[in-house]
């Protein structure tokens, strides 16, 4: 329960912020265009808290933390008064209209940038994306890739950390090669481009690895089967493991690693397992009953309730991406200009199949990631937003009428034609326009309740 509300609360605050972010772009600009602006509003619904300030503007803060808006002095909508129909938004020329509603998806990328050039600051640890094993037969085994190798670029882009592999790799979805830069332990200083065949490759988001369906893993620190936990309550504890323990054997079988022991406990949920053990220079034998536990693909899998003792990583691999105040911009446009391309590159293959529906995320995955990002703590947090506020410029920037890509689809038009698209033109494409964002919405929420 206590998870939940955390969730929640970090979904409210990074919400609230973006939208924040979002609409103050609309009425910053407004403003500065000679625009009349009465309600600022984070929120819609009953108003929880509202001012009015001294330039006449309403502040609120509304009930329902899934959106916001600016309301202008408008005709369209409103009476408005002869002598101030020069300050109303429709009143105003087609580039300064278009100005404000660009602003939205403007300012979100602004902050984005702001948000990363903070967390590059701050710095971000993180390991070298060094392969430790590669499948047999694999596309990347195909390929040449070998234990060892370091991945520097995926089709030009940087990867100096593992988390900016996946982002690349997941972009190529639907691709039929991709293009690496690598370098090998063996050659140092030495570089090589090798081109992937992922014409056959399957991937789906959903509930793979993009790193390791293409056949390879990350390197870790050796794991050795040592135990330095045992979770109180456990199938282990009730065994008679103790913190220390050496395992030896299970049923017999000598064990040589610790993925030799998960995959044993693994595949015998409530099945009696003979476990050899080395304490204090002794044997022992003892039974263990892995709990069962179930998966959301509807396996059951044993649960032992033991960790291993794991090695320390080596401190060539280790890197902390910390930079200076100014060193930091160029790093924070750099980030956010993936994440744009990223974002504009799976919402095209969503439209051509290449990504499939089910990979829509709604509120729930969200407060998730929220929640998640802000108990790593702040720069995770910060990164969090930053990738959320992107998605936010993009999607809004969409043509659909209801959105402002979509105002600035009907300003576009009425730059080639000369007058304003007919008000009754623009009524269906509202309606067209807001029954695909809640259909897209309803999959989306569907999504998250069938992960759940």
């Amino acid at each position: 329960m206590t998870g939940i509300l955390w969730n929640l609360a970090s979904f409210i605050v990074a919400i609230a912020i973006l939208v924040a972010i979002h609409e103050f772009g609309h009425f910053w600009v407004a403003r500065r265009c000679g625009v009349k602006v009465e309600k600022f509003s984070i929120g819609f619904g009953k108003s929880l808290w509202s001012r009015k300030g001294k330039d006449g503007v309403e502040y609120s803060i509304s009930m329902i933390p899934m959106g916001g808006f600016v309301k202008m002095l408008d005709s369209r909508v409103d009476e408005v008064p002869e002598h101030e129909k020069h300050l109303a938004f429709d009143h105003k020329s087609l580039w300064r209209r278009s100005a404000i509603v660009a602003a939205g998806p403007a300012f979100n990328f602004l902050f984005a940038i702001v948000a990363y050039w903070l967390v590059f600051m701050i710095g971000v640890p993180s390991v070298k994306p060094v392969i430790g094993d590669v499948a047999p037969n694999s596309i990347v085994a195909q390929a040449g890739i070998e234990p060892g190798m370091e991945l520097k670029q995926i089709s030009g882009i940087e990867t100096p950390d593992w988390d900016s592999v996946n982002m690349a790799l997941v972009s190529h979805i639907g691709d039929e090669r991709i293009v690496l830069k690598v370098s090998s332990a063996d050659e140092v200083g030495q570089e090589r481009t090798i081109t992937l065949d992922t014409q056959n490759w399957q991937f789906d988001p959903e509930v793979d690895s993009a790193i390791t369906t293409l056949g390879f893993k990350p390197y870790r620190p050796e794991i050795t089967p040592v135990l330095t936990a045992v979770t109180e309550g456990s199938a282990a504890e009730a065994a008679g493991l103790q913190v220390g323990d050496k395992i030896v054997a299970i049923n017999g079988q000598s064990i040589e690693g610790w993925e030799q022991f998960v995959a044993k406990v693994t595949d015998s949920p409530n099945k009696t397992l003979e476990i050899q053990v080395e304490r204090d220079n002794q044997q022992l034998t003892l039974a263990l009953t892995p709990a069962s536990k179930s998966l959301k693909n509807g396996d059951t899998i044993g649960f032992a309730g033991v960790a291993p003792t794991v090695g320390a990583w080596p401190e060539s691999y280790l890197i902390d991406q910390k930079y200076g105040a100014f060193a930091s911009i160029p790093k924070a446009i750099e980030k956010t200009g993936q994440i744009m391309d990223l974002t504009f590159t799976m919402v095209k293959k969503l439209f051509t199949g290449d990504v499939g529906i089910n990979n829509l995320s709604g509120p729930i995955t969200i407060a998730k990631g929220a929640g998640m990002t802000a108990d790593f703590g702040l720069v995770y947090f910060l990164g969090f937003l930053a990738l959320i506020s992107v998605n936010l410029g993009i999607i809004n920037l969409m043509p659909l009428p209801v959105l402002d890509g979509g105002h600035l689809l009907f300003f576009a038009v009425e730059a080639v034609i000369r007058r304003p698209v007919p008000e009754k033109v623009q009524e269906m494409g509202y309606r067209i326009g807001s029954a695909a964002i809640f259909s897209l919405m309803l999959i989306a929420i569907f999504n998250d309740f069938a992960r759940l």
